[in-house]
């Protein structure tokens, strides 16, 4: 079974944050790093070459694919942040009423900038999701 291309690195966390030549973006990301490391109680760590992640799980699908993912993260994209949530982000256990301003993609939130949503919500959502996850793969 082939690897997932998105490894866990070695890569700082505060240099890659740094680098985001966007004022607001970074800031949102700073904001982002402090939230999801509160909900987790994990550090943060480089994912691939642009995503911090936070906690770690091991997933297998009922395909035979598996491996190992965090539990929640994001990444400074150029048209938004996006915010790494669950696979399913239909999934009945994640309700976005009141969240503001998103797009939601396969296992991906988007938002253009933190003052669009509800931070509250936002962290509801991210708590939710984790202990979907948990549930589902513990």
């Amino acid at each position: 079974m082939k690897e997932n291309k998105t490894q866990k690195t070695n890569d700082n966390v505060a240099l890659f944050l740094s680098s985001i030549e966007e004022e607001q973006k970074r800031e949102d990301c700073h904001s982002l790093l402090e939230m999801m490391q509160e909900i987790t109680q994990a550090p943060p760590n480089m994912w691939g070459t642009s995503i911090v992640g936070f906690g770690e799980y091991h997933y297998k699908y009922k395909s035979g694919r598996e491996g190992d993912w965090f539990l929640t993260g994001f990444a400074p994209r150029k048209q938004a942040l996006t915010l790494y949530l669950m696979c399913d982000l239909s999934h009945d256990g994640l309700d976005f009423n009141g969240l503001g301003k998103y797009k939601k993609g396969k296992g991906c939130l988007y938002i253009k900038r933190l003052s669009d949503i509800d931070k509250d919500v936002l962290k509801r959502i991210i708590k939710d999701s984790i202990k979907i996850i948990e549930q589902k793969y513990s």
